[in-house]
């Protein structure tokens, strides 16, 4: 007989937990892009300019794991419907950071307001907690998926000798 320990038991079940936060967030963020017309591509662009501020091109073709071309198209299309803006890099004329206009910044009002919603369950004295639990945790799975990027990095080169 196998024992399981309690750490590994507990484990386990964050573990689950945290497929279901991650399974919750890519439904909220289908019906958040079906709600303001966007693709599900473009609505991870808004939300990494939310999360992160004005960000270079590239910068941002990175975080989305697409292509400098096609974030370029995905840009074009969002800066059309008004919500970014390429603004000249201050720095380098040849680059442009992109950002979110008062024009998106409306558009958004509405759902920025619905997923505070999701600490009603929560006690105010828990939130603090709560808030750093979540920080530690999006920094711990960014590491993994850094590592699991270069694994698959290295692995494609080899293949390719």
């Amino acid at each position: 007989m196998v024992r399981v320990s309690p750490r590994a038991h507990a484990r386990d079940d964050a573990t689950i937990a945290l497929r279901e936060l991650i399974l919750a967030g890519e439904r909220y963020r289908i019906a958040v892009a079906a709600h303001l017309d966007l693709t599900v591509n473009e609505s991870r662009a808004i939300s990494y300019l939310l999360a992160r501020g004005p960000m270079g091109q590239t910068d941002l073709a990175t975080e989305l794991g697409l292509t400098t071309s096609s974030t370029t198209t995905l840009v074009d299309r969002l800066e059309r419907r008004e919500m970014v803006r390429r603004v000249p890099d201050p720095s380098d004329r040849r680059r442009s950071t992109v950002e979110i206009p008062e024009s998106g910044v409306r558009r958004l009002r509405e759902v920025r307001d619905w997923m505070p919603h999701a600490f009603d369950p929560i006690g105010a004295d828990e939130l603090p907690g709560v808030a750093a639990s979540l920080g530690t945790i999006a920094a711990a799975l960014r590491s993994v998926t850094a590592e699991i990027d270069a694994a698959r990095a290295e692995r494609s080169g080899r293949k390719r000798r």
